[in-house]
Protein backbone atom coordinates (compact mmCIF):
# COMPACT_ATOMS: atom_id res chain seq x y z
CA UNK A 1 0.00 0.00 0.00
CA UNK A 2 1.31 3.53 -1.09
CA UNK A 3 2.08 6.31 1.89
CA UNK A 4 2.90 8.88 -0.33
CA UNK A 5 3.75 12.11 2.08
CA UNK A 6 4.69 15.67 0.80
CA UNK A 7 8.47 15.83 0.05
CA UNK A 8 10.92 18.75 1.05
CA UNK A 9 8.56 19.66 4.21
CA UNK A 10 9.78 17.96 7.01
CA UNK A 11 12.66 20.31 8.70
CA UNK A 12 14.49 23.38 6.53
CA UNK A 13 17.76 22.21 4.08
CA UNK A 14 19.85 25.43 5.46
CA UNK A 15 19.08 24.54 9.12
CA UNK A 16 20.13 21.37 8.70
CA UNK A 17 23.17 22.07 6.47
CA UNK A 18 24.68 24.08 8.99
CA UNK A 19 24.39 21.79 11.75
CA UNK A 20 26.56 19.10 10.04
CA UNK A 21 29.22 21.59 9.06
CA UNK A 22 29.62 22.37 13.07
CA UNK A 23 30.16 18.79 13.79
CA UNK A 24 33.27 17.97 11.91
CA UNK A 25 35.37 20.46 14.71
CA UNK A 26 33.92 17.40 17.03
CA UNK A 27 34.77 14.76 14.95
CA UNK A 28 38.23 15.86 14.60
CA UNK A 29 38.62 16.53 18.01
CA UNK A 30 37.64 13.26 19.20
CA UNK A 31 40.15 11.72 16.85
CA UNK A 32 43.10 9.57 18.46
CA UNK A 33 46.24 11.84 18.55
CA UNK A 34 48.72 8.93 17.46
CA UNK A 35 46.46 8.21 14.61
CA UNK A 36 46.24 11.85 13.49
CA UNK A 37 49.84 12.72 13.40
CA UNK A 38 50.31 9.07 11.63
CA UNK A 39 47.68 9.22 9.18
CA UNK A 40 48.40 11.01 6.23
CA UNK A 41 46.24 14.41 6.17
CA UNK A 42 44.96 13.62 2.62
CA UNK A 43 43.82 9.87 4.08
CA UNK A 44 42.20 11.29 7.22
CA UNK A 45 40.50 13.90 5.20
CA UNK A 46 39.13 11.40 2.36
CA UNK A 47 37.82 9.37 5.43
CA UNK A 48 35.94 12.33 7.06
CA UNK A 49 34.14 13.03 3.68
CA UNK A 50 32.66 9.68 3.12
CA UNK A 51 31.40 10.90 6.70
CA UNK A 52 30.22 14.54 5.77
CA UNK A 53 29.71 14.98 1.98
CA UNK A 54 26.16 14.93 0.53
CA UNK A 55 25.29 13.14 -2.56
CA UNK A 56 22.38 15.37 -4.21
CA UNK A 57 20.08 12.89 -5.07
CA UNK A 58 19.75 11.85 -8.88
CA UNK A 59 16.46 10.21 -10.32
CA UNK A 60 17.19 6.97 -12.56
CA UNK A 61 14.92 7.66 -15.39
CA UNK A 62 15.76 4.78 -17.45
CA UNK A 63 15.47 2.77 -14.83
CA UNK A 64 11.63 3.69 -14.27
CA UNK A 65 9.08 0.75 -13.87
CA UNK A 66 5.63 0.41 -13.64
CA UNK A 67 4.83 -0.38 -10.39
CA UNK A 68 1.17 -1.22 -10.37
CA UNK A 69 -2.07 -0.57 -12.68
CA UNK A 70 -5.64 -0.89 -10.53
CA UNK A 71 -8.95 0.47 -10.31
CA UNK A 72 -9.67 2.60 -7.76
CA UNK A 73 -12.42 4.97 -6.32
CA UNK A 74 -12.44 8.57 -5.98
CA UNK A 75 -15.31 10.27 -3.84
CA UNK A 76 -16.88 13.25 -5.33
CA UNK A 77 -19.90 15.22 -4.90
CA UNK A 78 -22.61 15.45 -7.08
CA UNK A 79 -26.03 17.08 -6.29
CA UNK A 80 -25.32 17.40 -2.56
CA UNK A 81 -24.52 13.42 -2.22
CA UNK A 82 -21.38 11.94 -2.26
CA UNK A 83 -20.86 9.45 -5.12
CA UNK A 84 -17.81 6.64 -5.61
CA UNK A 85 -16.22 7.19 -9.37
CA UNK A 86 -14.28 4.93 -10.13
CA UNK A 87 -10.74 5.26 -11.57
CA UNK A 88 -7.41 3.72 -13.11
CA UNK A 89 -4.89 4.77 -10.86
CA UNK A 90 -0.84 4.13 -12.08
CA UNK A 91 1.81 3.87 -10.14
CA UNK A 92 5.67 3.94 -11.09
CA UNK A 93 8.92 3.01 -9.32
CA UNK A 94 11.62 6.02 -10.20
CA UNK A 95 14.91 4.74 -8.54
CA UNK A 96 17.22 6.88 -7.16
CA UNK A 97 20.86 7.31 -5.83
CA UNK A 98 21.93 9.95 -3.35
CA UNK A 99 21.38 10.65 0.24
CA UNK A 100 17.45 10.04 0.75
CA UNK A 101 17.12 13.02 3.27
CA UNK A 102 17.33 15.58 1.31
CA UNK A 103 14.09 14.52 -0.04
CA UNK A 104 12.43 15.26 3.18
CA UNK A 105 14.26 18.75 3.31
CA UNK A 106 12.82 22.02 1.48
CA UNK A 107 15.33 24.40 0.05
CA UNK A 108 15.84 27.71 1.08
CA UNK A 109 14.07 28.66 -2.71
CA UNK A 110 10.71 26.93 -2.94
CA UNK A 111 7.23 27.22 -3.79
CA UNK A 112 3.93 26.91 -1.79
CA UNK A 113 2.90 23.48 -2.62
CA UNK A 114 5.56 20.46 -2.90
CA UNK A 115 5.57 17.03 -4.39
CA UNK A 116 4.19 14.35 -3.37
CA UNK A 117 5.52 10.61 -3.45
CA UNK A 118 5.84 7.27 -1.03
CA UNK A 119 9.84 7.64 -0.26
CA UNK A 120 11.60 4.51 0.01
CA UNK A 121 14.67 3.48 0.96
CA UNK A 122 16.24 3.39 -2.64
CA UNK A 123 12.87 4.75 -4.85
CA UNK A 124 10.19 6.98 -5.04
CA UNK A 125 6.82 5.81 -5.85
CA UNK A 126 4.57 8.43 -7.87
CA UNK A 127 1.24 7.68 -8.92
CA UNK A 128 -1.01 9.19 -11.46
CA UNK A 129 -4.97 8.52 -11.25
CA UNK A 130 -7.76 9.77 -13.96
CA UNK A 131 -10.92 8.14 -16.22
CA UNK A 132 -11.22 4.52 -17.01
CA UNK A 133 -8.86 3.15 -19.96
CA UNK A 134 -6.67 6.02 -20.03
CA UNK A 135 -4.55 6.55 -23.33
CA UNK A 136 -1.11 5.70 -22.51
CA UNK A 137 0.45 9.16 -23.79
CA UNK A 138 -2.01 10.41 -21.00
CA UNK A 139 -0.71 9.16 -18.10
CA UNK A 140 2.99 9.36 -19.31
CA UNK A 141 2.27 12.80 -19.56
CA UNK A 142 0.76 12.98 -15.64
CA UNK A 143 3.84 11.41 -14.91
CA UNK A 144 6.38 13.04 -16.51
CA UNK A 145 4.45 16.64 -15.01
CA UNK A 146 5.54 14.72 -11.28
CA UNK A 147 8.92 13.79 -11.85
CA UNK A 148 9.65 17.55 -13.74
CA UNK A 149 8.07 19.04 -10.21
CA UNK A 150 10.47 17.21 -8.73
CA UNK A 151 13.30 17.49 -10.09
CA UNK A 152 12.77 21.14 -9.80
CA UNK A 153 12.52 20.88 -6.37
CA UNK A 154 16.15 18.84 -6.24
CA UNK A 155 18.02 21.67 -8.66
CA UNK A 156 16.48 24.56 -6.07
CA UNK A 157 18.30 21.93 -3.75
CA UNK A 158 21.60 21.40 -5.78
CA UNK A 159 22.62 24.95 -5.10
CA UNK A 160 23.10 24.77 -1.26
CA UNK A 161 24.39 21.06 -1.02
CA UNK A 162 26.99 22.21 -3.54
CA UNK A 163 28.25 25.05 -1.62
CA UNK A 164 28.33 23.39 1.84
CA UNK A 165 29.97 20.20 0.57
CA UNK A 166 32.35 23.06 -0.39
CA UNK A 167 32.64 24.59 3.10
CA UNK A 168 32.86 21.04 4.80
CA UNK A 169 35.97 19.95 2.71
CA UNK A 170 37.40 23.05 3.34
CA UNK A 171 36.38 23.15 7.47
CA UNK A 172 38.13 19.39 7.52
CA UNK A 173 41.34 20.15 6.12
CA UNK A 174 41.46 23.22 8.44
CA UNK A 175 40.57 21.75 11.39
CA UNK A 176 42.70 18.67 10.95
CA UNK A 177 45.74 20.93 10.30
CA UNK A 178 44.94 22.88 13.40
CA UNK A 179 44.68 20.21 15.88
CA UNK A 180 47.61 18.46 14.32
CA UNK A 181 49.57 22.20 15.12
CA UNK A 182 48.29 21.91 18.12
CA UNK A 183 49.10 18.18 19.26
CA UNK A 184 52.77 18.87 17.52
CA UNK A 185 53.41 21.77 19.68
CA UNK A 186 52.38 20.06 22.78
CA UNK A 187 54.57 17.16 22.18
CA UNK A 188 57.44 19.43 21.74
CA UNK A 189 58.44 18.41 18.36
CA UNK A 190 59.23 21.61 16.68
CA UNK A 191 63.18 22.28 17.97
CA UNK A 192 63.60 18.53 16.61
CA UNK A 193 61.93 18.86 12.85
CA UNK A 194 64.92 18.16 10.51
CA UNK A 195 68.57 18.84 9.77
CA UNK A 196 70.30 21.96 8.93
CA UNK A 197 71.65 23.55 5.52
CA UNK A 198 73.73 26.42 5.10
CA UNK A 199 74.51 29.11 2.37
CA UNK A 200 77.58 28.22 0.36
CA UNK A 201 79.77 30.86 -0.84
CA UNK A 202 79.76 30.28 -4.25
CA UNK A 203 76.33 29.06 -5.13
CA UNK A 204 75.90 32.34 -6.78
CA UNK A 205 78.20 31.20 -9.43
CA UNK A 206 75.39 28.73 -10.46
CA UNK A 207 72.10 30.30 -12.51
CA UNK A 208 69.01 28.40 -11.04
CA UNK A 209 67.44 30.91 -8.90
CA UNK A 210 67.81 29.44 -5.21
CA UNK A 211 69.54 30.06 -2.60
CA UNK A 212 71.92 27.83 -1.17
CA UNK A 213 69.84 25.59 1.71
CA UNK A 214 70.43 23.42 4.18
CA UNK A 215 68.00 20.32 4.00
CA UNK A 216 66.02 20.04 6.98
CA UNK A 217 64.00 17.12 7.82
CA UNK A 218 60.44 17.07 9.52
CA UNK A 219 59.32 14.16 11.83
CA UNK A 220 56.64 11.43 11.87
CA UNK A 221 56.22 7.90 12.26
CA UNK A 222 53.38 4.58 11.89
CA UNK A 223 49.90 3.60 12.37
CA UNK A 224 50.42 0.67 14.42
CA UNK A 225 52.44 2.14 17.53
CA UNK A 226 52.50 5.59 19.12
CA UNK A 227 53.96 8.35 17.23
CA UNK A 228 57.65 8.35 17.04
CA UNK A 229 59.41 11.38 15.10
CA UNK A 230 61.41 10.14 11.68
CA UNK A 231 63.09 12.48 9.37
CA UNK A 232 61.61 13.67 5.92
CA UNK A 233 62.63 16.45 3.77
CA UNK A 234 60.99 19.63 3.83
CA UNK A 235 58.77 20.78 1.08
CA UNK A 236 60.49 23.42 0.58
CA UNK A 237 63.74 22.27 -0.07
CA UNK A 238 61.91 19.60 -2.18
CA UNK A 239 60.80 22.44 -4.54
CA UNK A 240 64.33 23.86 -4.28
CA UNK A 241 65.82 20.50 -5.82
CA UNK A 242 63.24 19.63 -8.49
CA UNK A 243 63.55 23.73 -9.67
CA UNK A 244 67.73 22.73 -9.55
CA UNK A 245 66.51 19.65 -11.61
CA UNK A 246 64.32 21.33 -14.01
CA UNK A 247 66.35 23.83 -14.46
CA UNK A 248 69.34 21.91 -15.81
CA UNK A 249 66.57 19.53 -17.65
CA UNK A 250 66.10 22.81 -19.84
CA UNK A 251 70.18 23.24 -20.18
CA UNK A 252 70.52 19.73 -21.33
CA UNK A 253 67.93 19.74 -23.44
CA UNK A 254 69.70 23.14 -25.65
CA UNK A 255 72.88 21.30 -25.82
CA UNK A 256 72.22 18.89 -27.93
CA UNK A 257 75.82 17.96 -29.86
CA UNK A 258 76.96 17.78 -25.77
CA UNK A 259 74.57 15.49 -24.59
CA UNK A 260 74.14 13.29 -27.81
CA UNK A 261 77.07 11.41 -26.69
CA UNK A 262 76.28 10.86 -23.04
CA UNK A 263 75.50 7.70 -21.68
CA UNK A 264 72.57 7.62 -18.22
CA UNK A 265 74.99 7.87 -15.58
CA UNK A 266 76.89 10.35 -17.40
CA UNK A 267 73.90 12.62 -17.36
CA UNK A 268 73.07 11.36 -13.65
CA UNK A 269 76.60 13.40 -12.69
CA UNK A 270 75.74 16.48 -14.33
CA UNK A 271 72.76 16.55 -12.26
CA UNK A 272 74.55 15.62 -9.05
CA UNK A 273 77.33 18.65 -9.77
CA UNK A 274 74.75 21.17 -10.23
CA UNK A 275 72.49 20.18 -7.26
CA UNK A 276 75.68 20.09 -4.71
CA UNK A 277 76.43 23.36 -5.94
CA UNK A 278 73.72 24.38 -4.19
CA UNK A 279 72.89 22.35 -1.43
CA UNK A 280 75.10 21.32 1.41
CA UNK A 281 73.98 18.46 3.84
CA UNK A 282 74.85 18.50 7.76
CA UNK A 283 78.41 16.39 8.10
CA UNK A 284 78.95 16.13 4.82
CA UNK A 285 79.37 18.99 1.88
CA UNK A 286 77.43 16.79 -0.59
CA UNK A 287 74.36 16.07 0.65
CA UNK A 288 73.09 15.18 -2.97
CA UNK A 289 75.09 11.52 -3.24
CA UNK A 290 75.11 8.38 -5.73
CA UNK A 291 74.13 4.85 -4.86
CA UNK A 292 74.39 2.03 -7.82
CA UNK A 293 74.33 3.26 -11.23
CA UNK A 294 71.22 5.75 -11.08
CA UNK A 295 70.01 6.85 -8.28
CA UNK A 296 70.76 10.51 -6.48
CA UNK A 297 70.01 10.59 -2.63
CA UNK A 298 69.91 11.93 0.41
CA UNK A 299 70.57 9.90 3.34
CA UNK A 300 69.68 10.80 7.09
CA UNK A 301 71.51 8.24 9.26
CA UNK A 302 71.10 4.84 7.78
CA UNK A 303 67.87 5.63 5.63
CA UNK A 304 66.88 7.29 2.35
CA UNK A 305 64.56 10.40 2.61
CA UNK A 306 65.14 11.36 -0.88
CA UNK A 307 65.85 9.16 -4.03
CA UNK A 308 66.06 10.81 -7.28
CA UNK A 309 65.88 7.85 -9.98
CA UNK A 310 67.11 8.08 -13.65
CA UNK A 311 66.05 5.86 -16.40
CA UNK A 312 65.99 5.56 -19.80
CA UNK A 313 62.72 5.35 -22.13
CA UNK A 314 63.12 1.54 -23.36
CA UNK A 315 59.61 0.83 -22.63
CA UNK A 316 56.48 0.79 -20.07
CA UNK A 317 59.07 -1.96 -18.23
CA UNK A 318 60.89 1.14 -17.67
CA UNK A 319 58.69 2.41 -14.96
CA UNK A 320 57.86 -0.58 -13.21
CA UNK A 321 61.49 -0.88 -12.89
CA UNK A 322 62.38 2.42 -11.49
CA UNK A 323 59.18 2.66 -8.91
CA UNK A 324 60.27 -0.77 -7.60
CA UNK A 325 63.58 0.46 -6.97
CA UNK A 326 62.12 3.94 -5.58
CA UNK A 327 60.16 1.83 -2.93
CA UNK A 328 63.16 -0.50 -1.80
CA UNK A 329 64.81 2.05 -0.85
CA UNK A 330 62.03 4.48 0.51
CA UNK A 331 60.82 3.33 3.62
CA UNK A 332 60.27 6.09 5.78
CA UNK A 333 57.52 8.24 6.11
CA UNK A 334 56.18 11.31 4.03
CA UNK A 335 59.32 10.64 2.13
CA UNK A 336 59.97 12.30 -1.37
CA UNK A 337 61.31 10.97 -4.59
CA UNK A 338 61.80 12.15 -8.18
CA UNK A 339 61.70 9.97 -11.32
CA UNK A 340 63.67 11.45 -14.12
CA UNK A 341 63.15 9.96 -17.41
CA UNK A 342 65.41 10.38 -20.35
CA UNK A 343 63.06 9.92 -23.55
CA UNK A 344 65.77 9.28 -26.98
CA UNK A 345 63.46 7.76 -29.01
CA UNK A 346 59.82 7.77 -29.62
CA UNK A 347 57.22 10.75 -29.61
CA UNK A 348 57.66 12.60 -26.16
CA UNK A 349 54.23 13.41 -25.75
CA UNK A 350 52.90 9.44 -26.32
CA UNK A 351 56.34 8.54 -24.18
CA UNK A 352 54.84 10.84 -21.37
CA UNK A 353 51.18 10.00 -21.54
CA UNK A 354 52.17 5.99 -21.16
CA UNK A 355 54.46 6.46 -18.15
CA UNK A 356 51.76 8.62 -16.32
CA UNK A 357 49.21 5.77 -17.22
CA UNK A 358 52.25 2.98 -15.76
CA UNK A 359 52.94 5.03 -12.43
CA UNK A 360 48.72 5.10 -12.27
CA UNK A 361 48.80 1.45 -12.80
CA UNK A 362 51.19 0.38 -10.21
CA UNK A 363 50.08 -1.78 -7.21
CA UNK A 364 51.33 1.21 -5.31
CA UNK A 365 49.97 3.84 -6.60
CA UNK A 366 47.83 5.92 -4.30
CA UNK A 367 46.46 8.73 -6.25
CA UNK A 368 47.71 11.76 -8.37
CA UNK A 369 49.18 14.89 -6.75
CA UNK A 370 48.95 18.65 -7.03
CA UNK A 371 51.68 19.51 -9.73
CA UNK A 372 49.96 17.94 -13.31
CA UNK A 373 51.79 18.89 -16.48
CA UNK A 374 53.55 17.43 -19.51
CA UNK A 375 56.63 18.80 -17.62
CA UNK A 376 56.31 17.50 -14.33
CA UNK A 377 53.53 15.80 -12.87
CA UNK A 378 53.13 14.54 -9.24
CA UNK A 379 51.96 11.06 -7.73
CA UNK A 380 51.69 9.77 -4.72
CA UNK A 381 52.35 6.65 -3.87
CA UNK A 382 52.59 4.26 -0.29
CA UNK A 383 55.69 2.11 0.78
CA UNK A 384 54.85 -1.88 0.46
CA UNK A 385 52.54 -3.00 3.31
CA UNK A 386 51.77 0.42 4.68
CA UNK A 387 49.92 2.56 2.99
CA UNK A 388 50.38 5.46 5.84
CA UNK A 389 53.86 5.59 4.62
CA UNK A 390 53.62 7.99 1.75
CA UNK A 391 55.95 8.56 -1.12
CA UNK A 392 55.81 12.22 -2.76
CA UNK A 393 56.87 11.09 -6.36
CA UNK A 394 57.59 13.75 -9.14
CA UNK A 395 57.79 12.83 -12.65
CA UNK A 396 60.27 14.93 -14.79
CA UNK A 397 60.75 14.01 -18.36
CA UNK A 398 64.01 14.69 -19.95
CA UNK A 399 63.48 14.96 -23.97
CA UNK A 400 67.28 14.35 -25.23
CA UNK A 401 68.47 13.52 -28.25
CA UNK A 402 68.84 10.32 -29.63
CA UNK A 403 72.35 8.69 -29.08
CA UNK A 404 73.93 4.68 -29.68
CA UNK A 405 74.94 3.72 -25.91
CA UNK A 406 77.59 1.09 -25.32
Amino acid sequence: MNREIRLFSNGDLAQSLAHQLGKVGDVVEGMNEDRLLTVPEQDLAETLEQQFLIALPVLDRDGIVTDSVKDTFVTARQFDEEVKIKQTAVTVAVPFDGDRSLFTLAPSHRTYRPPTADLRASELLISWSGPLNPTPDTVRKGLEEQLATIQKWLDWAAGQVTTYNRQVQQEIVQKIQARKTRVLERRNLESSLGFPMRKRADASTYTVPVSRRKIVPARLEGPTSPFRPEPVLDDANYEAALSVLRNQRNQLERSPSTISQLGEEDIRNILLVGLNSQFEGRAAGEVFNSKGKTDILIREGDRNIFIGECKIWKGPKAIDEALDQLLGYLVWRDSKAALLLFIRSGVPSDVIAKAHAMIREHANFKRDGRNATEERRDFVLHTKGDRSREIKLAFLPFILPKCQLA
